[in-house]
């Protein structure tokens, strides 16, 4: 893996995942049909991963607020892809349950389970739950080392009360997520995964940075935080939309987008710009046929540093069938050009050695 950034301009995609928020146009049932849908043709494809996103209340931002469920279902009907958490905001779990449910999974679908974790969730979400957002870091690292030990077989009530099914194992599958170079280096420094999000605020100093600009001090962090002989595991999210035509792409594009704009703007954080090429950039995404797609993202130079690229059709969200289209001409055409080969049925992801 090239871990110097400067000059790179070809992506390494050692592995190729799928990731859905679960915002189709549907009622919240179709909803989940539909993504478990998109995650069979994945499979079918040949990419490596599937991920889903914790969303509580807000169903324009997240349609699942139960990933683990989604994903118990999910599991039933693959047998070979990863299935992944990008996140659960832990914060507002009972570890316990979590430690629980996620080691019961694991089993059920033949160890194919990835967490990652996150502080995140609005203040809104926070308060339902009878908590205070200012302090989600806090419960957050307090709910982490109980879910740590949990999975470990460690005592939880200071006696022997220990988790049955311990999962040992998937101390070795734990992914932060984070927006900032101290979150790389904390996970960097746990051993974990990180978690590179498809696009992130720009920070007033810096209002026309590029995503590059952001996330590669997050992964200089994080590599320089990681433990000898610990293996990287760095994801990198992106809001990619293939289709057989140009115009096609930008149409939906500019539906999708532009609903986008509007609920920032509805949420007074503005308009992050005005024609459809600004929007595009403002919201990070690489849309077009393949041949543009595979220029957008082979000039996005953090991408020549992730162990994992995972795609998502947000903030777009065109059709169910234009994302099953899409995936397909990711797995044909977009991530084979940049590097990605399918791999045998028993190849997975490696993980990193368990605490």
């Amino acid at each position: 893996m090239t871990q110097d950034h400067e000059g790179t301009t070809a992506v390494n995609a050692k592995r190729l995942g799928f990731f859905t928020r679960l915002l189709d146009e549907a009622s919240a049932g179709e909803r989940y049909r539909l993504a478990t849908e998109q995650i069979v043709a994945a499979e079918r494809h040949g990419f490596d991963s599937a991920w889903v996103a914790q969303h509580h209340f807000h169903e324009a931002e997240g349609g699942l607020p139960a990933p683990l469920v989604f994903l118990a279902q999910v599991a039933a009907r693959t047998s070979r892809i990863r299935l992944g958490t990008g996140i659960i905001t832990l914060p507002l779990e009972n570890p316990v349950r979590v430690a629980e449910d996620t080691a019961v999974l694991d089993l059920l679908s033949g160890g194919r389970l990835e967490i990652g974790l996150g502080t995140g969730g609005t203040p809104s979400a926070f308060a339902a739950f009878g908590l205070d957002s200012a302090e989600r870091s806090e419960i957050f690292g307090r709910h982490l080392r109980v879910l740590l030990d949990a999975w470990g077989g460690r005592p939880l009530d200071g006696g022997d009360t220990r988790l049955y099914p311990a999962a040992p194992q998937l101390l070795g599958r734990l992914w932060q997520a984070t927006f900032s170079v101290a979150g790389g280096a904390r996970a960097g420094a746990a051993g974990d995964g990180l978690m590179l999000s498809r696009t992130q605020p720009r920070p007033a100093s810096a209002p026309d940075a590029s995503l590059a600009d952001l996330q590669n001090p997050i992964v200089d962090a994080y590599l320089a935080a990681l433990p000898a002989g610990i293996e990287p595991r760095i994801l990198g999210s992106r809001s990619v939309f293939v289709a057989d035509d140009r115009a096609e792409a930008r149409h939906f594009a500019e539906c999708g987008l532009r609903r986008q704009a509007d609920r920032f703007a509805a949420a007074g954080r503005g308009a992050p710009a005005d024609t459809l090429d600004e929007l595009i950039a403002a919201f990070d995404v690489h849309l077009g046929t393949p041949e543009e797609v595979i220029a957008s993202l082979a000039a996005d130079t953090t991408l020549e540093r992730v162990t994992d690229l995972v795609v998502q059709v947000h903030s777009v969200d065109p059709p169910h069938p234009l994302i099953l289209r899409s995936i397909e001409l990711v797995a044909q055409q977009v991530a084979p050009a940049l590097g990605w080969a399918r791999r045998a049925a028993t190849d997975g992801i490696r993980v990193a050695a368990a605490r």
